[in-house]
């Protein structure tokens, strides 16, 4: 009798999702914040868009062909965090600043330690970092909508004024729909809640981190984020910067974020803790990226700690 059995290693269950689908659902999802800042910030954004997609793109090719590997062009990664980078960068960013955030966002941070699935920090976000602090000038400088040329204070950095910083806050509904300055995707409010929608719908992202992320930031931001205790403007941080497309977008990232839910809620309450810190007792009004990249480290103990114990497994002994 002749058997047809397969040995291989676990898991042994199939599942429909593929790499590349997962990445076309997160493109999906980001083109609202996309259409977005390009109405907002016209041919700008609509530039720096194609330089950052584009270099992510060349970068992925380049280490393909350079050192013989496997062709992942098609997985649609490279796009995701070419998408991604540039709806983190100020609208004016010389276009040749793009580009060398694309290649060192592929290059070093992913491919240096094993392509997609290895790299212990979010490419797009590790790519930011550098940027930030090889041309900080340029990084933090942001211009109003439409008019791509006046210079304006973010929210943030208004509410990290106080006093008549806050008098000068823009209203809500600008800061929703993205009537504000700041980077290209994390303006609009709005658009980034219909992007992550969609994921959640797509059962693409668990609620755990999002959800454990705003929340806490929001709850930070109200107790200590006013003069007196219990009186910050928390509506006002959860619509301004980077915490959106940072909750929905990146901190969910699949290599860096816990696998278990217990561990999802940890890193969220994390990544909203050290937002909060940053931004009100930093000298950085932003805190979004380097909180995500910090609770990053902390994966494979949170892992540690939270994967429950196999069925059967060896009892400890003394």
């Amino acid at each position: 009798m002749e058997y047809n059995l397969k040995v291989s290693s676990s898991p042994h269950i199939l599942s429909k999702n593929r790499t590349s689908r997962i990445m076309q659902d997160v493109v999906i999802a980001l083109l609202p914040a996309t259409g977005m800042a390009i109405y907002y910030f016209r041919s700008s954004a609509l530039f720096l868009i194609l330089t950052s997609v584009l270099s992510c793109l060349l970068a992925e090719y380049l280490w393909i062909r350079v050192l013989k590997k496997r062709n992942t062009l098609s997985d649609f990664s490279a796009v995701v965090t070419g998408l991604l980078l540039a709806l983190n960068l100020p609208p004016q960013l010389p276009l040749w600043l793009a580009a060398i955030g694309g290649f060192f966002a592929i290059i070093i941070v992913k491919q240096f330690f094993g392509g997609i699935g290895s790299n212990f920090i979010n490419p797009v976000l590790g790519a930011r970092a550098f940027l930030v602090a090889s041309w900080p000038a340029p990084m933090t400088t942001w211009i109003s909508p439409i008019t791509d040329a006046v210079s304006s204070a973010t929210p943030l950095a208004l509410l990290k004024e106080g006093g008549v910083g806050l008098r000068n806050l823009p209203p809500l509904w600008d800061m929703f729909a993205g009537n504000i300055g700041g980077s290209l995707g994390e303006t609009s409010a709005l658009a980034l809640l219909i992007g992550g929608g969609y994921l959640l719908f797509r059962k693409v992202i668990s609620p755990a981190i999002p959800f454990s992320y705003l929340g806490t930031m929001a709850i930070f931001a109200w107790i200590f984020g006013g003069e007196i205790l219990f009186s910050g403007e928390y509506i006002y941080h959860l619509l301004a910067g980077g915490l959106m497309i940072g909750a929905f977008f990146m901190a969910t990232d699949y290599t860096t974020s816990p696998t278990t839910f217990k561990g999802r809620i940890i890193f969220g309450v994390g990544c909203g803790l050290l937002t909060g810190i940053i931004r009100i007792y930093g000298g950085y009004p932003g805190g979004v990226s380097f909180a995500i990249l910090l609770m990053n480290l902390t994966v494979p103990l949170i892992e540690r700690g939270t994967i429950p114990k196999s069925f059967g497994g060896a009892k400890k002994h003394a």
